[in-house]
């Protein structure tokens, strides 16, 4: 499995005592923060921050040459964006406030507490995050272009609010915080994922799982794995998949199916990069990155009592929408080309000819299961097709399955589903039976570019029957 250091760029502690500095660095390393520098000349510091990249600085102030403080606002002066956390022995309240007031991100007081360091070095490692992505999403709503285009090939669309998600996406590859990403069945939240994980830099393992269906047990035997002896029938040391995408990322899919006594444990991975491998009483460190997909609305979960508020608010820290097709229909006809084509790859076919029609008729439906459903029903088609140009046939068979099933469910009003059409509304005076009628006829024709055929399909009548009103209505 590949290693990668974390953070990217090193931790610098400076100290002009090397027992402190050894502490320091050791407490670290244990705790998964194995890139780290140490300096225990301050004359030393300017010159090695300007030398490359430090992600943070931890501090000293009582050093012979130059002192803490006056290095603290060099560093401020010429190197705002890297946080310094103060590391020192002097208990002085107002030194702290001074400190404070010049830059400092942080204030430790020795003899260190380690889960005071530590919790203080990630909130400076996730700052320092923040501001990165920032400045990318700023750099890239100025530029409206994409740097790494080719990231998104399996991802086909030329659709503008695509197109402007890939550019947040581009923005957020590189953090190490969280991604949610939301979006009904169908639309593509794991190729987004990949993505993510693609343009990360990250040189682990891309893992995915689907969480439903998983109890409290199930899920951590399979995140976090177990060690010899932790249940009956563990013989072995078995390694999780988070231990799986160390140096990577770990996708989790389903996460609103989660139980509440896993949302827990979960909420503990974020927020504090710790895990228990069952069987194990020490917290082992994770360095993957977590991305997660749902389909439902979290916020409903969490009015329900279902899904907790903190991981529900921890997850959001990066947010992705990816929207339905069915928003999106101006990418109907490269869809249709691009599963056309690897459909008649895979079944070692020539690719058929598509009507005209095909078009119209697509667009007129509302893709319940997304880009999933029209790939399955083009492969359908292009399996069953036999020569010449591709039939129609299948997809109007699929499409009137389908609004068949839908006219056959009882109507429950002021239920509101993403997932159907807007209701139809009424001024204060109500339509006759005729009006109404008419007025569905011209909607119909409107959405079928006047097919004839296509626009009966779409009001669940006969070619013949539309004919007939239509030319009642002339």
């Amino acid at each position: 499995m590949a290693s990668t250091q974390y953070p990217k760029s090193p931790i610098l502690i400076v100290d002009d005592e090397e027992p402190i500095l050894l502490a320091i660095d050791t407490t670290l390393r244990m705790a998964g923060f194995d890139n780290v520098m140490t300096c225990n000349d301050s004359r030393l510091v300017m010159d090695l921050l300007s030398r490359g990249s430090i992600e943070i600085v931890l501090l000293d102030l009582t050093m012979p040459n130059v002192d803490g403080q006056t290095i603290l606002s060099l560093i401020t002066r010429d190197f705002s964006e890297i946080p310094v956390i103060i590391v020192t022995g002097t208990v002085d309240v107002d030194m702290a406030v001074a400190c404070m007031k010049s830059g400092a991100f942080d204030y430790v007081v020795k003899p260190v507490e380690e889960d005071r360091l530590l919790a203080a070095v990630q909130r400076a490692i996730s700052f320092r995050d923040l501001k990165r992505e920032n400045f990318a999403l700023k750099q890239h709503i100025l530029s409206e272009t994409l740097e790494q285009p080719e990231a998104f090939q399996e991802i086909v669309t030329n659709n503008k609010k695509m197109l402007s998600i890939f550019q947040y996406i581009e923005s957020i590859a590189r953090t190490n915080q969280p991604v949610l990403i939301r979006g009904e069945t169908g639309v593509g939240k794991e190729l987004v994922a990949h993505t993510l994980h693609a343009l990360s830099g990250l040189k682990g393992h891309f893992v995915s799982v689907n969480l439903a269906g998983l109890d409290d047990n199930m899920f951590s035997d399979t995140i976090f794995g177990h060690v010899r002896g932790a249940y009956t029938g563990a013989d072995t040391h078995r390694p999780g998949l988070i231990e799986q995408a160390a140096g990577g990322t770990l996708f989790l899919d389903e996460i609103g199916d989660l139980s509440q006594s896993s949302q827990v444990k979960l909420l503990r991975l974020l927020e504090e990069g710790e895990y228990y491998p069952l069987g194990r009483d020490e917290p082992q460190r994770s360095s993957a990155r977590i991305l997660a997909s749902t389909h439902r609305n979290l916020w409903q979960l969490q009015k329900e009592g279902t899904f907790r508020q903190d991981l529900n608010y921890r997850l959001r820290t990066h947010r992705i929408y990816i929207p339905p097709l069915r928003e999106r229909t101006d990418d109907i006809p490269l869809l249709v080309e691009h599963f056309l084509s690897e459909a008649a790859r895979s079944l070692s076919r020539s690719v058929p000819t598509v009507p005209p029609e095909l078009y119209t008729l697509l667009k007129t439906y509302h893709y319940p299961g997304n880009v999933r459903e029209l790939k399955a029903m083009i492969i359908d088609a292009v399996s069953r097709h036999k020569g010449g140009v591709l039939s129609l046939e299948v997809f109007r068979e699929h499409i009137k399955a389908h609004m068949d099933r839908e006219r056959d469910t009882p109507v429950r009003p002021n239920v509101p589903d993403s997932s159907s059409q807007a209701p139809i509304t009424f001024s204060v005076k109500l339509p006759t039976i005729k009006e109404a009628t008419s007025l569905l006829v011209q909607e119909a024709m409107q959405r079928a570019d006047g097919n004839q055929s296509i626009a009966a399909g779409m009001l669940g009548i006969s070619q013949q029957a539309l004919s007939k009103r239509l030319k009642q209505q002339a």
